[in-house]
């Protein structure tokens, strides 16, 4: 069985000579603005009141005077910011730039773990007068010496003085440090926490579609704490408190070992984690011991992949329903998962629906997005995209993989059949690829117009990934460093908020605030709306008959809207 990972992407066969480096893009037709950048990033006021203004364009709607709209908390997930989307489009609004993250002059460490990187374009996202003064550790997983990577990651740290290189332990031949997180450490005595889905390198945070999640600032631990963040935690830590995040980001963080990352679990330590709401799934490699009862022991331990999703799932609060709901797995890479649906629907499927109290499990409609090569075409960077996707067709294994993956795949463009579904829900991104990873839960598969859960995380749909199936001995095998975090609406409000009966996540379009002059979901009697940003447009549109998925080592000789061809 293929279980090549993804690997750093080779110089891509583009026509006109074009080639690419450090995962980047260098396409010459793109060195002009396809449309003028925007000055700067869009803002706008967080709806916190829910009196419609009737000079606000958003909420000029005909209301009764009696009817009272839910409040809102803004969506957890920001998107970036597009760089060749024009400012009118509104593509923009509420998104974030990588200048944004780390401009901030009172940051005094910044901890950089990924998969590729740019030094140079990391550093000069830092404020300019503290550049020099910021200690940067940059962890990467290119272990072998003589690596392009390693040569070129080694040789740009050595240029600054306060720059760290650092490779993660990486025992497993088929395994990558895949992981994309930033710590930052701040002047104030503040620690914040971004896990995201971009590599760092400029063609990532361009034109390519991520996510990002970005922490309260957390403050030191006082003696006497009692908001979850102290080192006395009650046995079992709830999913999704502070204290839960707490205790997981440190044990993920002592898997690297005392000697790379002991002085930084050393200072985490020493914060309260109170403020997180989110639970973290993250994988390293290692063979995880759930015994053949399918008992994790997650209440005592950490554990990663695959088995802490589902865990983690179990104790997210669920609606009861008549309605199927619709989970939805939307990636840039696919890799090899074996010639039947075996691992994709005994073991991922049902982490992602994981069994409830009920006495017969709850049926589910699931989706897969990923793009096909017409999209590809059109995006922003059109060939040049699909350096960064990944998902191989060639052999007879994989053809037969494609079988079993058709029925659930869908396009990332809702458009690219030429019209757009009745009542489609644009997202803004259809023309910037996607390399951002998102699995949801959408209570209603109809309606689609609340979520469950949703999940962010830098792991794509592999088995190293996730882990395999639970071997003879009780064992899931897991290859690759992942981090991601899962968030539901009763984890975004505050204690006196809870007392509300009635609170729901609401898919955002173009925005971060939920949109309440729409219908407003079907319990219309909510009195929290909290927002998610989507990346992509509702409703889905399937694969025809004749679509395939895009296969980046494959070669594609119809031009794309930039007149170039991709040679595999």
């Amino acid at each position: 069985m293929d279980n090549t990972p993804e690997r750093p992407p080779k110089r891509p066969k583009l026509s006109q000579g074009l080639t690419q480096a450090s995962g980047e893009p260098h396409l010459a037709s793109l060195h002009r603005s396809i449309t003028p950048p925007p000055p700067s990033r869009t803002r706008r006021s967080i709806t916190t009141t829910t009196t419609a203004s009737p000079h606000d364009p958003k909420t000029s709607i005909t209301t009764p005077q009696n009817e009272i709209k839910p409040k809102t908390l803004p969506s957890p997930i920001h998107l970036t910011h597009i760089r060749d989307f024009s400012a009118s489009s509104g593509n923009n609004v509420d998104c974030i730039r990588l200048s944004e993250i780390l401009g901030d002059p009172l940051i005094r460490e910044c901890w950089q773990f990924n998969y590729l990187f740019d030094v140079d374009f990391l550093m000069r996202q830092f404020d300019a007068d503290v550049r020099d003064l910021v200690s940067v550790k940059v962890v990467h997983g290119s272990w072998k010496r003589e690596s392009e990577n390693r040569i070129r990651v080694d040789e740009a740290c050595s240029r600054y003085s306060n720059v760290e290189p650092i490779v993660a332990y990486m025992p497993e031949p088929f395994g990558t440090h895949h992981s994309k997180m930033m710590i930052l450490l701040r002047h104030d005595d503040t620690a914040q926490f971004i896990i995201h889905t971009a590599n760092m390198i400029a063609g990532d945070w361009a034109n390519m579609t991520q996510a990002v999640w970005r922490s309260p600032l957390l403050p030191l631990s006082s003696a006497d704490s009692s908001r979850g963040g102290s080192n006395v935690t009650p046995t079992p830590i709830p999913w999704g408190s502070g204290a839960r995040f707490k205790r997981d980001i440190l044990a993920y963080l002592k898997e690297y070992g005392v000697k790379k990352t002991g002085s930084l679990v050393e200072q985490l330590a020493k914060y309260d984690f109170g403020a997180v709401t989110a639970a973290l799934i993250a994988s390293v490699p290692s063979k995880l011991e759930i015994g053949n009862s399918g008992s994790s022991g997650s209440d005592e331990r950490t554990i990663w992949g695959w088995p802490a999703l589902r865990d983690a799932l179990r104790h997210v609060p669920l609606r009861e329903s008549d309605a199927t709901p619709h989970i939805i797995a939307q990636m840039s890479s696919i890799a090899s998962l074996g010639q039947t649906d075996k691992w994709l629907k005994d073991v991922f499927f049902d982490a992602l629906a994981p069994s409830s109290s009920r006495s017969q499990k709850q049926r589910h409609r699931y989706s897969i997005i990923f793009p096909t090569a017409e999209e590809i075409r059109r995006s922003l960077n059109g060939y040049g995209s699909g350096g960064s996707i990944h998902m191989k067709l060639q052999s007879a294994a994989q053809q037969k993989q494609l079988q079993y993956l058709k029925p659930y795949l869908c396009h990332w463009a809702g458009d690219v059949a030429g019209q757009l579904p009745p009542e489609s829900r644009d997202a803004g991104r259809r023309r910037a690829a996607p390399h951002i990873k998102t699995y949801i839960r959408f209570t209603d598969a109809r309606r689609m117009d609340e979520i469950d859960w949703a999940l962010v995380t830098s792991a794509n749909l592999s088995t190293q990934a996730w882990g395999a199936a639970v071997n003879a001995s009780g064992e899931v095998r897991i290859c690759s460093w992942e981090v991601g975090v899962l968030v539901w609406p009763e984890l975004l409000i505050t204690d006196e908020k809870k007392e509300r009966k009635s609170v729901v996540m609401v898919p955002c379009f173009k925005q971060d605030d939920p949109d309440t002059s729409r219908t407003t979901p079907s319990d219309g009697a909510a009195a929290l709306q909290v927002g998610f940003r989507m990346p992509y447009d509702l409703p889905l549109t399937p694969y025809s008959a004749q679509d395939i998925p895009w296969c980046a080592t494959m070669a594609h000789s119809q031009p794309d809207w930039l007149g170039q061809t991709w040679e595999g």
